[in-house]
């Protein structure tokens, strides 16, 4: 990769200043008086800045956003050190990451390339520095087009929604930097210190290891290529390995954590124990029992959950989850003296219920699952680990697990599509969606639960309806989505 000095440099070149005071005043009037034109929805989602790349996302953004995120997150510092940036796969990274360099070393700060990575690397190499905060480059789930930054601050944790706005107050003008920019920064590529992060990974496994487990890993052809199967393979484990390779054409494309059906048939025609599919950043994880069946953010807090609670590590019993918790999760949960907090959706707040509360364990049905005992964020690799752990001690099939676990009440989720940015963020102006919502709800009763929100990372409006009786939230599903359809799509 180019070093985005050369960006930087430019600045200076296109100056006539030569004192570093003036250089940095120029510097920051750049990023002050040249503003691209921005959406007035927010920016940020519940998981950073999303978007389609050459739509909301390209590099004069991208650049922008590196600036102000640099100068935010230096404003808030309690230390000096560098900005760790990683990346995915997708062909549009690359790009991004030059540019959000060369806003970052702009801003006066030193930049730690690590390339292709995890997203939970990025900010467990945060906490374990003296970095001052973190910049992944993914977006997740979505496909190819899509691209996304996420913002970590120096404690490792996603960046507070106060520090994002300060981010988005800089990118619309709203705000100037409070400290002068004194010199450009530089940029230094570091992918060595990814391996400190697979060595964390293994150490609190490394007694009982993996051995005997056979292992189906579906990498979506995404961050986790190049690590996840030898963290297995070094842990003991017999690795068959789905889309293997780094391809910013393919990642997530009928494959990892959105379309398991691949895995399912390679864990069956394995013979396997057990099956692990990872999202484009390997920040999330859903797992294949042993007979091909999915088994969801749901099960595996409910498996880990039960292993710390046995092992008297899971304090007051809870576990954090969100809205989109399935009744039959809750209900075996508290038969066996458990506690459920539910929050929005978002891992961010999942996090920070954990921090308030002092939670152990939380996540998302979708497959982030947080363990403070081992990880500050959503760790796809790091629950995939414990998770097979977690069977291998058990002396039980995963399959088996499940089944002695809990039944799910029949939930649907629908996602329908919605382009405009600013209807689909306002569906709750829709009256015809208000009143088909409360007619629901007076027939479901205490039977059933409805979900309706904008998602944060994709342009589509979620529909979940969930009841004891199938028949009853298949009806209002489809109604439900015709609504959206007819008055917001």
């Amino acid at each position: 990769m180019v070093s985005s000095m050369t960006r930087t440099e430019k600045f200076i070149a296109n100056s006539s200043h030569t004192d570093t005071e003036t250089w940095g005043q120029g510097i920051e009037s750049s990023f002050t008086t040249n503003l691209l034109p921005l959406p007035t929805t927010p920016l940020f989602g519940t998981d950073g800045i999303r978007g389609k790349v050459g739509e909301l996302l390209g590099a004069p953004l991208a650049m922008q956003i590196g600036f102000w995120a640099g100068i935010v997150l230096r404003n808030h510092a309690t230390q000096s050190g560098p900005i760790i940036l990683g990346q995915d796969s997708r062909n549009s990274s690359d790009m991004l990451a030059m540019a959000l360099s060369a806003g970052l070393t702009a801003a006066g700060l030193e930049v730690w390339y690590l390339g292709l990575c995890p997203t939970p690397s990025v900010a467990y190499l945060v906490s374990k520095t003296n970095a001052i905060g973190g910049v992944m480059i993914s977006a997740s789930h979505n496909p190819p087009e899509d691209n996304g930054i996420k913002i970590f601050g120096e404690d490792g944790l996603k960046l507070p929604q106060v520090l994002q706005a300060e981010i988005e107050g800089g990118l619309r003008g709203k705000i100037s930097s409070t400290k002068s920019v004194e010199k450009c920064g530089r940029h230094y590529s570091r992918p060595e210190l990814v391996n400190n992060y697979a060595q964390a990974l293994q150490q609190p496994l490394q007694q009982s290891g993996l051995t005997g487990l056979k292992i189906v890993l579906d990498l979506a052809w995404g961050a986790a290529v190049g690590l996840a199967p030898s963290v297995f393979q070094q842990m003991g484990a017999d690795v068959v390995c789905l889309h293997n390779a780094p391809d910013g054409d393919r990642i997530n494309v009928n494959c990892g954590s959105t379309h398991l059906d691949i895995l399912q048939a390679a864990v069956i025609e394995n013979q396997a124990d057990i099956g692990f599919a990872f999202d484009g950043d390997a920040d999330r994880v859903l797992a294949v029992d042993n007979t091909g069946r999915p088994v969801n953010g749901d099960y595996i807090l409910y498996l880990w959950g039960r292993h710390l609670q046995q092992k008297q590590q899971l304090p007051d019993n809870l576990i954090v989850s969100t809205v989109m918790a399935n009744l039959g999760f809750e209900k075996a949960w508290q038969q066996v003296g458990g506690k459920l907090i539910r929050t929005a959706v978002g891992d961010q707040y999942v996090q920070a219920e954990m921090l308030r509360t002092g939670c152990m364990l939380g996540g998302e049905q979708s497959g982030h699952i947080l363990c403070r005992h081992y990880g500050l964020t959503g760790d796809g690799l790091l629950t995939a680990l414990h998770v097979a752990a977690v069977v291998k001690e058990a002396g039980l099939t995963l399959g088996e697990m499940v089944d002695q676990s809990f039944q799910t009440y029949p939930q649907l989720l629908r996602n329908v599509r919605v382009e405009d940015r600013e209807r689909r963020l306002g569906w709750q102006n829709c009256l015809q969606l208000q009143q088909a919502i409360a007619q629901a709800e007076a027939a479901m009763g205490d039977t059933g639960r409805i979900l309706v929100r904008a998602s944060g990372t994709e342009p589509v409006i979620r529909v979940m309806v969930e009841a004891a009786d199938a028949q009853l939230a298949n009806y209002w599903t489809e109604e439900l989505v015709s609504q959206v359809q007819q008055h917001l799509a």
